[in-house]
């Protein structure tokens, strides 16, 4: 599967941004999807996860209850929308595909996810 990620953008602080990625390829809902973000100097963060259907997610701490992940299998898309930024969510935000989690699996480390999209720039100024 390939998967492109868009959305990423200039915002203060307190805004909001919506991320897509879109797949190509294979069946969408033969994977879990998730998004990751690294911030320079840093090492690559979760940000949150969906199973296949969409039914199960999950956040850490870090953007739970400012963050939103979704998924439209018929349009072969997953998004994460961004409420209430802080400058510490600039990143750049990269989706990632799982084969193989079973259908009510959220993949919750990077290790789990063999295709990752290109990344792209959110930026949060103060």
């Amino acid at each position: 599967v390939q998967l492109q990620a868009s959305g990423g953008g200039l915002v203060q602080a307190g805004g909001s941004l919506s991320l897509s990625c879109a797949a190509s390829g294979r069946t969408f809902s033969a994977y879990a999807m998730g998004w990751f973000r690294q911030a320079p100097g840093k090492e690559r963060e979760f940000v949150a996860a969906i199973n296949r259907n969409g039914k199960s997610t999950y956040y850490p701490d870090s953007v739970k209850g400012r963050f939103t992940i979704s998924r439209d299998n018929a349009k072969n898309t997953v998004y994460l929308q961004m409420n209430t930024l802080k400058p510490e969510d600039t990143a750049v935000h990269y989706c990632a595909a799982a084969s193989r989690a079973i259908l009510s699996t959220v993949v919750l480390t990077a290790g789990g996810y063999n295709y990752w999209g290109q990344g792209t720039q959110v930026t949060v100024s103060s």
